[in-house]
């Protein structure tokens, strides 16, 4: 597999968002989002075996715990990425995958969570999103919408209504984006959406989605890497 980083954190998004987890990070990724904060996992990289990766998990959380395979997209090396998602889980590993869902989902073993970020408008990235996916959605997954306006979040909240999202997973999540230059302060004033312009919506609309943020990078400067 092609890596661009494995390193032990905390798990910021999702409702594993605060748990200890070793990312591991992919190279590669055939979207290009206008908010993206991993634009280094574009290129670059080093070829590791996939037992070379496993050892590395085993060496940062040797008692198992929480993975995620993210990147760039993941699932662009999902023939080794497979068998290597099952190593973990045969290892008593709980694996979570985040994907933007734009490649096919089937194949991914249903013990591991899918996070799957559908694209909004303003991302520059929508209806990248393959509807044939819904149908590889289970009940422990669950669908992420990275927000930056009104229009974003009107298309995510008509997305969870018209899929019943909230029948098909465990979480939808809507997260405001962070600017992807953000350094120096760890508020919200890096947000393209403030959070609470953002909840005042869902409120109102009675949104069956649960509001996330990035705590990483309210933890950490967020230009940090490998948090």
């Amino acid at each position: 597999m092609q890596i661009t980083e494995i390193y032990k954190s905390l798990q910021g998004e999702s409702t594993h968002a605060g748990l200890p987890c070793v990312f591991v990070r992919l190279t590669g990724c055939n979207l290009r989002c206008s908010w993206c904060d991993s634009e280094y996992t574009f290129t670059g990289g080093r070829r590791m075996a996939s037992e070379d990766v496993f050892d590395e998990v085993k060496r940062l959380s040797p008692h198992g715990g929480l993975v995620e395979i993210t990147g760039g997209e993941p699932m662009l090396q999902e023939r080794e990425l497979v068998p290597f998602m099952e190593l973990l889980v045969d290892a008593g590993y709980k694996v979570l995958i985040e994907t933007s869902g734009e490649r096919p989902l089937a194949r991914v073993p249903k013990s591991v969570i899918k996070i799957v970020d559908v694209k909004c408008p303003h991302s520059g990235e929508a209806d990248t999103f393959d509807l044939a996916n819904l149908d590889a959605l289970w009940s422990d997954d669950e669908v992420k919408f990275v927000l930056s306006d009104r229009v974003d979040y009107e298309f995510a909240r008509d997305f969870v209504t018209r899929h019943g999202l909230a029948q098909r997973v465990n979480a939808v999540l809507f997260s405001p984006a962070f600017r992807k230059d953000a350094t120096g302060a760890r508020d919200s004033s890096h947000c393209l959406l403030d959070p609470q312009e953002l909840a005042d919506w869902m409120l109102a609309d009675d949104v069956p989605a649960r509001l996330g943020l990035q705590i990483h990078k309210f933890i950490w400067d967020p230009a940090v890497k490998g948090v």
